[in-house]
This record gives structure tokens, C-alpha cells and sequence, in this order.
């Protein structure tokens, strides 16, 4: 039992599920997180009355999940948010559910599903539509998907506040990437909204959302995708602009990620180093009063992937030598603790006593992404982006799409879901890897992934932008520059300060055996858009010139 709730909780498994099976009850499942502090909340109201917790224990079996180690659980049961209380049968089906409850709430909810479970018992279940609705429609990627998700970026603005939405503001760092080629000024504003309202002045880093539209009410969160994603679409902005006003958040972001969240040696002194999941910082007034900030220091792949993406753009866009550092830092420790380099196995996380699961679809898609980043700044890491990508091939893509893991385990474990933001985070990885690699393998299984979602184009809006970007660049290509230098020449720099943050670079093209669309004579550099390529260029102000005859 736990002090703080009341509640027995169980662990997520078969066992849980066995249970309710006997008892014949229902399963009551807590979705909650470390950095979650309406999680905390509840714990310390709501599971801590007493009448409530005996209700809980006596008519269900509780069962705790954190969302950060199980997002397949998370993905299948969240109920908007967290915290989550999802109420499912012994076969995992579900009942209902709901998000932060009170003890009022809590007692109705309790006494709702019960009278449910009376009249209806487990044929009250449903299988939630994601998982339960066939494939999703197929169609032809055409310019119209580009257009549409471009034309949402208008829709959905909010003129007066900046930022995309009426309720609650999220920073939506891979919409405002999209909108950085395609409506540049509403992504420079919603960037100023974000510096202004989300960004901590105390100790640095980003907090997870606003919940006013006028960017009020911030949650004061501050979790490591979040901050990695931010990061990098502050440092796109410093490419596209020149401007410091973008390049500031970005730096100060980099010394929150590589100081707050930076773990050592991690948990229990086995994982390391690396950075923490989350970093709960209470309003600015309160922190005095806040013995520690609640950390969750656990090293997750996924996390840490996108984050030493963003690092290590940061460094190839300024030479910041603390953003390259650890950007490679973190490479190094996935490697050692959490990617089976030669088999291309990614495991989600590993503590001192327990591992997460492995295979799962937005880990390898960030590790491919991270790594082809790395090949194109360091030089280094072509060969684990491959050995990754084979893999998730091998054993995620279904049906022309990827699923998000292993289809098994409890629940709903066993039943397929196709979530779109990680097919298209796959799917653009894998466009990064063909033009870095030349290999047209991976381009064709980007387009069959962004053509098993086509069909649903009008459906989509501001969310999933992204998704015109991938379908832009499996349309027209990938630019590429092929630098037949070392990284960190003039030529190789210059390269990196080209204002496309889609491009991707590859030094030591000059080389055979390198990772490259293309051998190119040493000292030169040659830009590839398409079916175009240009003339080697030997200088930097050559490669510019290049890149302007290329892509005019």
C-alpha cells in the first residue's frame, strides 16, 4: 500500500488483469507521471481519503502506470490528459474514464461504473476506435496535403494572442517547423508568444503549456521532449532569421538541458550520462518554499535521441562547443546503456533494477533522426541510424505503415495502432538517412508510409503539420549538400548555415566508403535538390551561390 494514497496499487500486467478476472470487478487504471503535479495533486485529496481509497480497493483492482515508461499503455487509455483514471474490464476493454477527479468526482465516477458493471458487466466494454477501425484510408500524396496543412496554419491562428487554437496553448514546436518555410511570420510570432510566456526566467528551459489563450494559467512543467523539440525550432528560427532573438532562448534551453536535467550517472548509478525525463518547477513565488524540484531522473531513449538532435543543431548552426559536447555525450551513453548498435535494438529505458520494452516506434524514430543528425556534424553515426532503421523496418511496418510496438502484452497491448505523429517522425527520419546514405530503399518506404495516411488529408490540421512536410519532401526530395571535407571546415560550416533546417548534410563526401549521396572531388562541395545537382563549389560564398542556382 502506498503512505501517500491509501491505495494498493498494482504494477501493469497479467497479474492485475488475472485478478479482476477472478474478483469478476473492474480494473481502475491511474495513468501519472513524475513531473505530473495534478497526478501529486490527486494522490495527496483524493486516493488519500479514506472512504475513497476502501471504495477503490474493495470493488476494483487499482492499477498504477507511469506514462513515461509504458506509452503504449498511455496511448491506448489516456483520457485527454493526466492525470488519467480509465476504468477497464478484466479483458482490458474499456469502461470509461475521465481525467483529474476530486473526491466529489472521484465518489460519483465510482459509484457510476459500478452501477455500469451491474446492469451491463463486461459487456459494457469497447475497444477505444484507433485500435479498433480498420487500416487507415490510403491515397496518393499530392501538393494538395502541403496546401491544406498550410492553409490550417492560417485557420486555426490566433491573431490576437499568436500560437495556433482557442483553449489551451501548446508551444507545437513541429507545427511551427512547418510553418518556418511556409508562413514564416506566424511561426516567428507564436515563437515570441513562447519566449514570453513559456519560457522560465528563474532557471531556464521551457514549461510545457499555457491553459488561457492569451498563454495564462502556465503549467509548470518541464519535460525533456518538450524542451528538446522547442530548442530546435528556436534554433531552425536563428537560421532562417540571423536574429538573437531566436538564438537566446535556444542557448539558455541548452544550459537548462545540459545542467538541471543532466543526470551523471542516472539511476541507481547504472545509466549515464544522460538527461532526465521531467523537471517540475512550481511558480517562481513558491520555489523558496520547495524543499527540491521534483525530478524524474530516468534516461529514456527517445528522449534523449531528440535532444542530442537538437543540441547538435544548435552547435552546427553557431559552433556552440557546450551544445556539441553534450549532444555527443549522450550519443555515447545510448549507446553503451540503451542501443544494440550492431542488431539495431533500441530499449526504451533501463533502470538499476528493471528495463523498458524495446521496439518501440517513436525511440527508433528519434535514434534514426539523432543519429543521421550526428553523421552530418560529427561525421559519426551512419551506421546505427541504418542498423535502427533496418530493424523497425523489419519488425514495425505493417500493412504499408508503422505500428507503435510489439503488438502484445495485456490489455489492449496485442491489438495494432498506427499513431500518424510517429509514422511521420519515421518516415521523415528515414528521408533524412536516403539522402544522407543515397540509398532510394529508405525514400520508398517514407512514401508508402505517407501514402497509407493520405486519404485522410482533410481530417487533419495544425497538429500534425508536420505531415506536410513529409509529404513535400516525398514529392520534391530531400536537399542534400555533399561536402568533400571533414566536419568543421569553412565548407562544412557554411553548408550547416544553409537556410533550410530540412536539408541534410554529409561530410568526407570525397571519400568511397563514406555515408553519401555522392563521391565529390576533396576540397568542394556539391548541393543535390531532386533530380538537380550543382556544380562543385570550393568556397563558401561558391556554395551559396550554388545553392541559389539549384533551388531557384
Amino acid at each position: 500500500m502506498s503512505d501517500e494514497t491509501r491505495v494498493e496499487w498494482r504494477d501493469w500486467g497479467p497479474e492485475a488483469f488475472a485478478e479482476a478476472d477472478e474478483r469478476d470487478c473492474p480494473v481502475l487504471l491511474s495513468l501519472s507521471a513524475t513531473w505530473c503535479e495534478g497526478c501529486h495533486e490527486m494522490d495527496a485529496i483524493t486516493y488519500a481519503e479514506p472512504r475513497i481509497a476502501a471504495n477503490v480497493n474493495e470493488g476494483f483492482v487499482p492499477v498504477r502506470v507511469d506514462v513515461d515508461r509504458r506509452p503504449r499503455v498511455r496511448e491506448r487509455y489516456n483520457m485527454g490528459g493526466f492525470p488519467t483514471t480509465a476504468f477497464l474490464t478484466p479483458e482490458g476493454t474499456l469502461l470509461t474514464g475521465a481525467g483529474y477527479l476530486d473526491v466529489d468526482g472521484m465518489r460519483q465516477v465510482l459509484e457510476s461504473v459500478r452501477q455500469m458493471w451491474a446492469d451491463k458487466g463486461r459487456e459494457a466494454g469497447r475497444v477505444p476506435r484507433a485500435l479498433d477501425a480498420d487500416l487507415p484510408p490510403r491515397g496518393e500524396v499530392t501538393d494538395a496535403i502541403e496546401s491544406h496543412l498550410a492553409g490550417q496554419l492560417e485557420a486555426k491562428y490566433d491573431a490576437e494572442h499568436a500560437g495556433w487554437g482557442t483553449d489551451a496553448k501548446f508551444p507545437l514546436p513541429r507545427t511551427v517547423e512547418f510553418a518556418l518555410k511556409r508562413d514564416r511570420n506566424r511561426a516567428l510570432r507564436t515563437l515570441d508568444a513562447v519566449r514570453d510566456h513559456l519560457t522560465d526566467d528563474v532557471d531556464g528551459g521551457f514549461f510545457r503549456y499555457a491553459d488561457t489563450s492569451d498563454w495564462g494559467d502556465v503549467a509548470y512543467e518541464k519535460p525533456l521532449d518538450t524542451n528538446a523539440a522547442v530548442t530546435r525550432a528556436f534554433a531552425n528560427a536563428f537560421l532562417y532569421t540571423g536574429d538573437e532573438a531566436y538564438l537566446d532562448p535556444a542557448l539558455d534551453a541548452v544550459s537548462f538541458l545540459t545542467d538541471d536535467l543532466w543526470t551523471g550517472y542516472g539511476v541507481g548509478g547504472s545509466l549515464g550520462p544522460g538527461l532526465g525525463r521531467a523537471y517540475y518547477a512550481a511558480p517562481a513565488e513558491d520555489r523558496a518554499d520547495l524543499d527540491d524540484p521534483r525530478r524524474d531522473l530516468t534516461v529514456f531513449a527517445g528522449g534523449n535521441a531528440l535532444a542530442a538532435d537538437a543540441l547538435l543543431a544548435v552547435a552546427a548552426y553557431t559552433d556552440d562547443e557546450r551544445a556539441r559536447e553534450y549532444g555527443g555525450r549522450i550519443l555515447d551513453g545510448l549507446e553503451r546503456d540503451l542501443i544494440d548498435a550492431e542488431a539495431g535494438e533500441v530499449t526504451h529505458y533501463r533502470g538499476s533494477d528493471e528495463a523498458g520494452e524495446s521496439d518501440l516506434l517513436e525511440d527508433a524514430a528519434r535514434v534514426v533522426g539523432a543519429y543521421v543528425r550526428a553523421a552530418g556534424v560529427r561525421g559519426e553515426g551512419a551506421a546505427v541510424a541504418r542498423a535502427v532503421a533496418d530493424r523497425a523496418v523489419d519488425r514495425l511496418r505493417v500493412d504499408g505503415s508503422f505500428v507503435d510496438g510489439p503488438r502484445s502484452g495485456p490489455g489492449l497491448l496485442d491489438r495494432s495502432f498506427r499513431p500518424l505523429d510517429a509514422n511521420v517522425e519515421m518516415a521523415t527520419a528515414l528521408c533524412d538517412l536516403a539522402a544522407l546514405t543515397g540509398e532510394d530503399r529508405y525514400r520508398e518506404v517514407a512514401r508508402e508510409t505517407a501514402e497509407a495516411f493520405a486519404g485522410a488529408t482533410e481530417r487533419l490540421s495544425v497538429q500534425v503539420a508536420a505531415y506536410g512536410s513529409l509529404a513535400a519532401r516525398v514529392r520534391r526530395g530531400t536537399t542534400a549538400i555533399a561536402v568533400g571535407t571533414e566536419p568543421g571546415s569553412d565548407l562544412h560550416r557554411a553548408a550547416w548555415r544553409v537556410a533550410d533546417h530540412e536539408k541534410v548534410v554529409a561530410p568526407n563526401a570525397h571519400e568511397a566508403d563514406a555515408p553519401a549521396p555522392r563521391t565529390v572531388p576533396e576540397g568542394t562541395a556539391v548541393v543535390l535538390a531532386g533530380d538537380g545537382a550543382s556544380e562543385p563549389a570550393e568556397t563558401p560564398d561558391e556554395l551559396m551561390d550554388r545553392v541559389g542556382d539549384v533551388l531557384a
